[in-house]
């Protein structure tokens, strides 16, 4: 045990330092015994050199120093036991290092103590212990420290003293005079057990200064303990300091706190995180949130005030706030509401797509209404509806061939209102938190894309485009156009709730615009929430007014070159369109007018200076072979008997379609290809069926279909095709075959049929008859149902073509086959043909 000495007498003379010199130093070496008392030290290291007071308390220890103190020169070896917990260590348990000391003084205490003074000598070692009983003694022999006389023993000395001298300030309980003895010490290693004995070290090192023999590496030893203790101390003024100001206003908490804190600006860490927890706090304030966001905001921001920096939830919680101060919950951009700049901004943007423009118009007109005349609406409503919310933005969905201008349609509508625009790909989307975004639970987490989005924008109220979406995806994480449902209805979207967020935020302001090439493949229920604008296919001339308002200027511009340097003629562009490219929209024709302006631009680039005007000649030259032939291919393909053109509609817009039909002797077979759904199959079956049940009026042999096979195909054959629309061109083929007339080259043919000869209606008309214009037919024959689908054709396209309303077959194959004696005359003629 070890305790400080109460006794008046033996206070005096506490942690005495004792110099030795040399003659005495000699004379100790001379008196060191073989053999010596063990006395095992806990808690305590005794430095050679030093006086310091023990307590000792135990019975073997008692006697020991009762028989020390009883002869001269009452000697005892002092060595630090290693495991300070064990009251009697046994040999094995003490450490092979300690010290010779001489006991000084003795002071019996009332509880049975003895207190003593010693003094430390000599640094001994342990070669083995001798006896246990009644206490240990051991055989020891002299240990001396290695000790050089260098410039680097002096430089490291006055390093300590200086260390000293500053940590000594800052321990009151270190004598005056000890410093001054400190400052003028000679001898280092006096110095290193000196300073060793009055600082606060841990009992491992102070072992490990007694057990190094070398004095340099002692002095290294001890630097780096001042060093350390300085370091503390010194903070731990500092906190004093900082904290003692405060100690009289507040309770210990709060006192402990701020100490707290102060270590905290100390580590770098408590100015930084004060400043953003309270600049957090103020822009929770300026966000203008809602009530329950402004209290979700606050808790959390309470929660991360009182986590360190470096907990692995404060990044997240930070990330968190970060988002929802972001959020514009209360910013708007003002509608510009003048409809005749709409208008301008529409035109400019965009040719044709009346209807879209007038939607448009329309929705600025009613928000424009709804400004000027809120107070006399408000008055007269009576407290509104209770149920129904008022709507702010509007939800379109634009549905239609690729190239025909949808995504760009949602930028100019954005330009004509001046609000922020967004777009959003949907295509391939299959997991429902890119909609609704992930819980904070996971790492890494973070808010879905409409969330995104409005922080993009940094309004309340923009334009957001989700393209694509009849491409959206669904796997085992969910289905996204399930998660779209709430975003996109206007009855709850003004509470949208993103998983991330975990707070309602108002999506009703927003102006949602979809877009989408076929209406199938989009769910019901999210159908239902859109408006549908269709969008079909431009005609020749609306592709002809595109290229030259839009298309060639943009070319022009992108590949460098001046309007004066090149210009195109219509029959130039005419060239291209009908061609060169074959599709509904006019990606391809942009496509082939870049490619022509480049070669011109590769021209002038070598030097060339003049101004090139692109011909009908020149495209040919410049984009080689037509890649379609139009007329070529309707005439090759449709000029002999049992050949039809039917019209079909396609993702990408109208498209025609060849039946064709053949027969060979056979036993009344017949054989369907060209990748034909089940749906066409029937249709093609029913149509076999119902041209038999009207061979006598056709005027085909009774045996005709017991004697022959038929075999019907519809070219290509690596395209899938379905749907029963083509069931009036697969009849007419059929009838043509059987009866050896001809189908007219200039009419396509769209329509269901039944078992008894009616003509259903079928969808896609419009696009339907674009394609039929595109391809230059101008008799198209659909099921009088359809006839007011024709409205939705443009001007040009109605007068030139015509168009035979059908109610049954008989219709369509009295305008669709050649008579029967200009059949003979065209059969003779083919016949004719292929015999030469």
């Amino acid at each position: 045990m070890t305790d400080d000495i109460r006794d008046e007498d033996v206070q005096n003379e506490h942690n005495i330092t004792v110099g030795l010199s040399d003659e005495e130093d000699l004379q100790l070496e001379e008196l060191i015994p073989k053999e010596i008392a063990i006395l095992p030290l806990r808690g305590i290291v005794v430095f050679p050199q030093t006086a310091v007071p023990l307590t000792v308390g135990q019975p073997r220890s008692i006697r020991l120093v009762d028989e020390v103190v009883s002869t001269e020169p009452r000697l005892i070896g002092l060595f630090p036991a290693v495991n300070p917990e064990l009251e009697s260590p046994r040999p094995d348990e003490i450490h092979e290092i300690g010290t010779l000391a001489q006991i000084h003084r003795l002071f019996r205490a009332p509880d049975g103590t003895i207190r003593l003074l010693v003094q430390g000598l000599r640094r001994i070692e342990v070669e083995e212990y001798i006896t246990t009983e009644p206490y240990l003694r051991a055989a020891i022999h002299d240990a001396p420290e290695v000790v050089e006389d260098t410039l680097e023993i002096e430089a490291l000395s006055r390093t300590v003293v200086d260390l000293f001298s500053r940590l000594a300030d800052l321990v009151p309980g270190i004598p005056g005079e000890l410093i001054s003895s400190a400052l003028n010490m000679d001898d280092p290693l006096q110095l290193v057990y000196t300073v060793a004995t009055y600082i606060r070290i841990d009992l491992d090192d102070q072992y490990r200064l007694l057990e190094i023999e070398s004095l340099v590496e002692k002095l290294r030893e001890l630097m780096r303990i001042l060093q350390k203790e300085l370091e503390v101390l010194e903070l731990g003024h500092k906190i004093q300091n900082e904290a003692q100001s405060e100690m009289e206003k507040v309770q210990r908490e709060y006192f402990l706190r701020e100490q707290l804190k102060a270590i905290q600006r100390e580590l770098g860490e408590g100015d930084e995180q004060i400043m953003e927890i309270e600049e957090f706090r103020a822009k929770i304030e300026e966000a203008q949130m809602p009530q329950e966001a402004e209290k979700e905001a606050k808790r959390e921001l309470d929660r991360l005030s009182k986590l360190p920096s470096a907990a692995a939830e404060y990044g997240v919680i930070r990330t968190y706030l970060d988002w929802m101060v972001n959020m514009p919950w209360q910013k708007r951009t003002a509608d510009r509401l003048d409809i005749t700049h709409a208008r301008d901004v529409l035109n400019e943007d965009h040719y044709d797509l009346e209807d879209i423009k007038e939607r448009i118009l329309e929705f600025l007109a009613v928000r424009k209404l709804l400004r000027d005349r809120a107070e006399e609406l408000a008055e007269s409503s009576n407290g509104g509806d209770s149920i129904r919310r008022k709507r702010e933005g509007a939800i379109l969905c634009f549905i239609g061939p690729p190239g025909v201008g949808k995504t760009s349609l949602g930028a100019s509508i954005a330009r004509a209102m001046e609000r922020e625009f967004i777009r959003m790909s949907l295509g391939g989307v299959r997991d429902e938190a890119e909609i609704r975004g992930f819980r904070r639970t996971y790492i890494g987490a973070m808010p879905g894309r409409i969330v995104q989005a409005i922080r993009r924008a940094e309004t309340r109220n923009p334009v957001i485009m989700l393209d694509e979406v009849d491409k959206l995806g669904r796997d085992f994480r969910g289905d996204p156009s399930s998660a779209l449902l709430e975003v996109l209805d206007p009855e709850q979207n003004f509470e949208f709730r993103d998983h991330y967020l975990d707070v309602p935020f108002d999506l009703s302001e927003v102006m949602f615009i979809t877009t989408a090439n076929e209406m199938d493949p989009i769910p019901r229920p999210l159908l239902d929430r859109m408006e549908i604008i269709r969008l079909s296919g431009y005609t020749e001339m609306e592709k002809l007014q595109i290229a030259k308002e839009y298309l060639v200027p943009r070319q022009i511009k992108e590949n460098g070159l001046f309007k004066k340097e090149i210009s195109f003629r219509e029959d130039a562009l005419l060239e291209i369109t009908r061609n060169y490219t074959r599709e509904a929209g006019v990606r391809n024709l942009e496509r082939q007018i870049g490619k022509v302006v480049r070669k011109v631009a590769t021209k002038i680039a070598e030097g060339e200076d003049k101004r090139h005007i692109i011909t009908e000649k020149r495209v040919r030259d410049m984009l080689g072979h037509p890649q379609y032939g139009y007329r070529t291919e309707i005439d090759e393909r449709v000029r002999r008997p049992g050949v039809s053109t039917g019209l079909a509609w396609t993702p990408v817009g109208g498209d025609v379609l060849f039946v064709e039909a053949t027969s060979m002797s056979g036993k009344g077979g017949f054989q369907l290809t060209g990748q034909l759904g089940d749906v066409m199959k029937e249709s093609a079956r029913a149509a076999l069926s119902y041209v038999r049940s009207i061979s006598n009026e056709l005027a085909v042999p009774a045996d005709y279909f017991e004697k022959n096979d038929i075999h019907l195909h519809v070219p290509a054959g690596a395209i899938p095709k379905d749907g029963p629309s083509a069931g009036v061109a697969i009849i007419s083929a059929i009838a043509s075959l059987v009866t050896g007339r001809m189908v007219h080259d200039n009419v396509a043919m769209t329509g269901e049929i039944t078992l008894h000869g009616q003509v259903l209606p079928v969808g896609g008309v419009k696009e339907k008859i674009l394609a039929a214009h595109r391809l230059g037919l101008n008799t198209v024959i659909l099921p009088e149902r359809n006839m007011p689908d024709l409205d939705e054709l443009p001007d040009e396209v109605r007068k030139v073509m015509k168009f035979v309303p059908a109610k049954n077959v008989t219709t369509v194959l009295d305008n669709a086959l050649e008579a029967a004696a200009e059949a003979a005359t065209d059969t003779a003629y083919v016949e004719h043909d292929e015999l030469v």
